[in-house]
């Protein structure tokens, strides 16, 4: 078997078929899909099951209590077969080429991992390219683990973090961390749906400290790898530079308390910005955002994103 592709599968009912008939679609013969239900209460259980009658040679579908993406993964990659390892998000659906072009990338480099871009789409059919990483640093590709293929004895041991948010997050970035070579194909082959409640756009405040958890989880990872600028590296970009922006845009009352927390965390791991080697190795434009955010300052970030985003 040459992918197994995972999909937890929680009230979506309204999209799945798009999703499973995407991957039921791929030009790539040699896989395998495992439905995670994952205690849906709508009707999405139930066609999980339907998929799984009618491609019982591809498809499995199994059954769990309710517990969240993370658990629903886990529950599955013990039975997964495939030589690598995907996830699909079962509100999104994929380019019919997509495994068969990441697969046969990582065949022909000996890659670890491979990686696309993504193409995010609203319902009324608009929607943007996202690139799959923005900087030229190996772990700028942590974030989803679904626009990826995992080289299976790479992450064989590897488990999501569950009952947190971030998880995806902290799955990708541990596979990066071990991976000894990562290929980039920038094409977006990955069909993000917009619109929907998610980790990455939500207004729970509070929820958002999952994070440091994450993160204190990957200090250990990177220490015990003599890794230190990495692991600044990831706080740089991820706490001190995305989730703080996030947060800033927020309407819940409790983002402050919360950011307040996050860049608390930050300067007791990073004390001084100008003596931090990846800091320095930033762009102009990105070290300006995370000097305001470091001091106080991220709403007159904002401020000046915006205002480039309207001249631009």
């Amino acid at each position: 078997m040459k992918l197994s592709v995972i999909i937890p599968v929680y009230n979506v009912e309204k999209y799945l078929a798009a999703c499973v008939d995407s991957l039921l679609g791929q030009t790539m013969d040699d896989l395998e899909l495992l439905l995670v239900d994952d205690g849906s209460t709508d009707a999405s259980g139930e066609l999980a099951e339907r998929y799984a009658a009618a491609h019982p040679e591809k498809i499995r579908c199994l059954h769990v209590d309710n517990g969240g993406q993370g658990r629903a993964r886990n529950f599955a990659l013990p039975l997964a077969k495939g030589e690598y390892l995907g996830f699909v998000d079962s509100d999104d659906w994929v380019a019919p080429d997509m495994y068969e072009k990441l697969c046969r990338l990582a065949d022909r480099t000996g890659a670890d991992i491979a990686v696309c871009d993504f193409l995010e789409r609203y319902d009324d059919g608009s929607g943007s390219v996202v690139p799959g990483a923005f900087q030229d640093h190996p772990l700028s590709f942590a974030g989803s683990c679904c626009n990826k293929v995992f080289r299976a004895s790479l992450v064989k041991d590897l488990r999501f973090p569950e009952g947190l948010w971030y998880e995806d997050f902290y799955y990708s970035a541990v596979a990066l961390i071990r991976s000894q070579r990562t290929e980039y194909l920038r094409e977006p082959l990955y069909i993000y749906r917009r619109g929907q409640p998610s980790t990455m756009h939500n207004d729970n405040a509070a929820k958002n400290l999952d994070m440091l958890k994450i993160m204190d989880e990957l200090e250990k990872e990177l220490d015990a790898r003599g890794r230190r600028e990495d692991f600044a590296f990831l706080l740089l970009n991820h706490v001190l530079l995305d989730t703080i922006s996030r947060l800033a845009n927020q309407r819940d009352p409790e983002r402050k308390r919360v950011i307040r927390a996050f860049r608390e965390y930050v300067r007791g791991k990073i004390p001084s910005l100008r003596s931090c080697g990846s800091f320095r190795a930033e762009s102009r434009n990105r070290r300006i955002i995370m000097s305001l955010n470091y001091r106080g300052l991220e709403e007159l970030g904002q401020f000046i994103l915006r205002v480039k985003n309207r001249i631009a």
